[in-house]
Order: structure tokens, then C-alpha cells, then sequence
């Protein structure tokens, strides 16, 4: 296999020819690491969407030092023998990303407090990193009526961002896909068209390749929040899936369970329902010990310390400060 040499915000790795930006730059790791809100490597097809994974080539290649005209796609760029990569080096790259981070609030609601997701939100975290304080949006946001997807899945139609990994995700786990996106332009939603169930082995783990609060565990809804349960690894024997999982406990109680994801957020192995859903005691599965906490993850300490200036928190912080901290 032929390798290329690509340099990335100053980094060089030399990778397998056919690699995209996005995975060379996950090799390095750390904060050159473009984000990514429907790129998901266990999904084949995903990627190229929401655009926040925008990077900017200063040289194609050793052949053509010449720079790419417009910012692209790391999830779907493949490198060249020689590509010098800007990512959060470059002005450019980071304000098209903040504009890119408000067209995806643009419609998104702030429903934070009594999201589940809160705490462990890719776009919350996106916010935070790429985001502005206030917005300049002043038309109405779109509205979807209800509709009941099943048993075991919450859809919130406008939370969603369209990434399109839950339609890739049960469509390459099972024969029976149900649900897809439907109409076009600002009309797209998730939905199962004639109002079926979204219920096979292997539909819950829509839950787990959201980026947002759209899909959610109706046996967790409202229960607690994340950083109140403990993650802990778990597994047990399963006819239908690895058994692998993550059980988020309080106490001796089960709250929920979900796969495991790797340092980028996505699931290592997916799980069935029957694992998720199903097996909600601690006797049900062999408690390997806890699990280590990402720092992706509001339950990490510290992890929204440093606030931007001019918050809507401002006035609350002022309210709990101490006179002599003032």
C-alpha cells in the first residue's frame, strides 16, 4: 500500500493513500482533530453534511503547491503525498466554522434544561468551542407535529440536525428500515412516513449515533441527569449481539445502558435492544468496573469553567459570587 506524508496544523503523519483529512488528523489526535456532526466512521456513507469539519489546504500536494480554492470537507477529502492541512491555525477555517455553528441553531431549539442528552451533546460541546453568545435570527424556528416512532425511541423532530446517521445506522444494522428523511429543503424531517414503529434488534442504537438530542431512551427520559450516574462497563452473554456495554448506575439501580464509545464518540460495538432495553438489573450483567470518564463530557470536572465573556450566565454568577470574588 502506497503512503502519503500530510501535514496537519504543523503535524506530519504519513498515512495509507486514500485516507481522508478527518482520520489522519484523528491519528495525531488532540485539538487538530477537525469536529464532526455526521461523519461517523462505523457508518458507511456518512459524512460530508454539516460541513463543521471544514478545513483549509494551504498545498495540495508535493506536485501542486498551489492551494485548494475553497475550504473542504476532512471527512471526505482524501490526502495527497505532500497536503499541508489549517485547521484551528487558520482565522478563516475557525470563523466558517462559528458561522457554520449558528445555521445549525438557526432552528434548534434551547431546550438544554430538559434535554437528556444535555452533558453529553456533540452539539452543545460545538457550541461551546465554536459558538457565538447571541444570535442575529429573529424569523420563526421550524415546527413538526408529534409522532410516536415506537416503544423504546423519543423523536424530537426539532432538535434535529439532519446527519442522517440514524437512517445509516439501522439500514446497514438490519433488513428493516422503516425510517427515513422525508420532503426536501427546510421541510426535511425524520420520519416513518405512514407512522410505523421503528422496532428491530438493533433500532436502538439510533439513540446512540445522534449527535443531539433528537433521538432518546424513553426508559431513561426524565429519570436523571449524566453527571448524576456513574458510568460503569459491563458485559454479559448474548446470542445476538458482543454483550458490551456501558451501564449508568446510581447506587445499585440501573438508569440505563448504552454502548461503548472510543475517544471520538462513536460506538465500538453496537448492541441490541434486548441488552439495552431489557436488562435493566445489576444482576443481569458481570460489572467489569468504572468506566474512564471522556473529556467530552460535562460529567469531566471542569469541563465549561472557563465561560465565555458576555454569557447569559453572567447575571446568575454575579448572584452566587462571593463579595470578595466580585
Amino acid at each position: 500500500m502506497a503512503m502519503a506524508k500530510v501535514t496537519i496544523d504543523g503535524q506530519t503523519i504519513e498515512v495509507e493513500e486514500g485516507t481522508t483529512i478527518l482520520q489522519a488528523a484523528r491519528k495525531i489526535g488532540g485539538k487538530i482533530v477537525p469536529p464532526a456532526m455526521c461523519y461517523y466512521s462505523k457508518l458507511k456513507g456518512s459524512g460530508g453534511k454539516c460541513r463543521t469539519c471544514l478545513v483549509k489546504v494551504a498545498v495540495t500536494s508535493a506536485q501542486n503547491l498551489r492551494p485548494m480554492p475553497k475550504l473542504v470537507a476532512a471527512c471526505s477529502t482524501p490526502v495527497q503525498d505532500g497536503m499541508v492541512v489549517q485547521n484551528i491555525t487558520s482565522a478563516e477555517v475557525l470563523e466558517t466554522r462559528k458561522a457554520i455553528v449558528e445555521f445549525l441553531l438557526i432552528n434548534h431549539p434551547l431546550d438544554c434544561p430538559v434535554c437528556d442528552q444535555a452533558g453529553e451533546c456533540d452539539l452543545q460541546n460545538l457550541s461551546f468551542e465554536h459558538g457565538i453568545d447571541t444570535t442575529r435570527f429573529e424569523e420563526s424556528k421550524r415546527e413538526f407535529e408529534e409522532i410516536d416512532i415506537g416503544p423504546h425511541v423519543k423523536l424530537h423532530m426539532n432538535r434535529c440536525i439532519l446527519c442522517y446517521r440514524c437512517v445509516f445506522a439501522v439500514n446497514q444494522l438490519s433488513n428493516n428500515r422503516v425510517h427515513g428523511v422525508l420532503y426536501r429543503g427546510d421541510a426535511s424531517e425524520i420520519s416513518t412516513f405512514i407512522k410505523n414503529s421503528i422496532d428491530n434488534e438493533f433500532s436502538g442504537n439510533v439513540i446512540d449515533v445522534c449527535p443531539v438530542g433528537a433521538l432518546t431512551d424513553r426508559t431513561f427520559r426524565f429519570k436523571s441527569r449524566v453527571w448524576f450516574v456513574k458510568p460503569m462497563n459491563v458485559h454479559r452473554d448474548c446470542t445476538v449481539c458482543s454483550g458490551k456495554a456501558v451501564a449508568w448506575m446510581y447506587g445499585d439501580e440501573v438508569y440505563r445502558i448504552t454502548a461503548r464509545k472510543d475517544e471520538f464518540q462513536e460506538v465500538e460495538e453496537f448492541i441490541c435492544n434486548t441488552c439495552r432495553f431489557e436488562k435493566k438489573n445489576v444482576s443481569d450483567w458481570v460489572v467489569e468496573g468504572p468506566r474512564k470518564i471522556s473529556d467530552q463530557s460535562i460529567i469531566s470536572v471542569n469541563k465549561y469553567v472557563n465561560k465565555k465573556e458576555g454569557s447569559i450566565f453572567d447575571p446568575v454568577m454575579k448572584l452566587i459570587q462571593k463579595p470578595s470574588e466580585q
